[in-house]
């Protein structure tokens, strides 16, 4: 499929047997408007209601990036403290989406894996990923921080791997390392070979007891209930954060 070109992104949800197939793109390595984070939000929410669904499937465009975390026009958009929050609310909307979701999430990681898109394949059940999908959390460098997602990054990973990413922020960690730290599950040479193991993989678990799955997804997430309110706080510090002369001249510098 070829690469979206709309500014605000796309998000194409397709079914296979008992599996959701959700595909998010944005022309700018995959990244995320506040609009896509929304969207996604609430796809997640549909399909958690959906009974002929068992399985979902998350990935994204292209060959090139996974995901380029938050949309560097919308961080350099933000005026005050309130629309920052609001842009950094929306992927603890998405987070928090994925957590209470009543269907296992299965992630397909590609390519790399910048800041927020660290923290969509932290919050996904199981994550199959091909030997291009390095990671790095830039955060620091400009400004802010993971925030947001570093609850996510901490169950899958646990702090020493959370301050690893964050403490060196221009540096990428390989795919191998984040399957020895827990992020992903499997690693495939090629992204032929990571397809066909997600089809088979999503299409083995749908195939399984719906309430033992639905019973594991919540034993998963134990001890997350206050993620609502804890995700929330968190982006009032990146909205904040994020209009700081430093940031905003960071910002501007990364842009170029």
């Amino acid at each position: 499929m070829m690469s979206t070109t709309r500014p605000n992104g796309s998000l194409y949800t397709k079914t296979e047997g008992k599996t959701a197939i959700v595909e998010f793109g944005h022309p700018a390595g995959n990244s995320f408007p506040l609009e896509l984070l929304e969207r996604l939000e609430k796809e997640f929410d549909t399909l958690s209601e959906n009974e002929d669904i068992r399985v979902i499937v998350l990935k994204s465009e292209g060959e090139k990036a996974f995901c380029a975390g938050a949309s560097f026009d919308e961080l350099l958009a933000v005026s005050d403290a309130e629309a920052g929050k609001k842009f950094f609310g929306g992927f603890a909307g998405v987070i928090n989406a994925m957590r209470r979701c009543k269907k296992l999430i299965v992630g397909r990681v590609h390519g790399k894996v910048v800041g927020g898109g660290v923290g969509l394949a932290a919050a996904c059940d199981y994550v199959l990923a091909a030997e291009a999908a390095a990671i790095k959390l830039s955060e620091l460098s400009i400004g802010i921080g993971p925030f947001v997602i570093a609850p996510a990054v901490v169950r899958k990973m646990g702090n020493a791997a959370l301050a690893e990413l964050t403490l060196a922020p221009d540096q990428w960690k390989n795919a191998y390392w984040a399957k020895e730290k827990g992020l992903y599950a499997r690693v495939f040479d090629r992204v032929s070979e990571l397809d066909k193991e997600v089809a088979l993989f999503a299409e083995k678990l749908s195939s399984y007891n719906p309430q033992a799955l639905l019973e594991m997804k919540k034993i998963l997430w134990e001890g997350t209930d206050q993620w609502d309110a804890l995700l929330n706080s968190r982006a009032e510090i990146s909205g904040r954060l994020v209009l700081s002369e430093f940031t905003q001249q960071a910002l501007v510098k990364f842009k170029k």
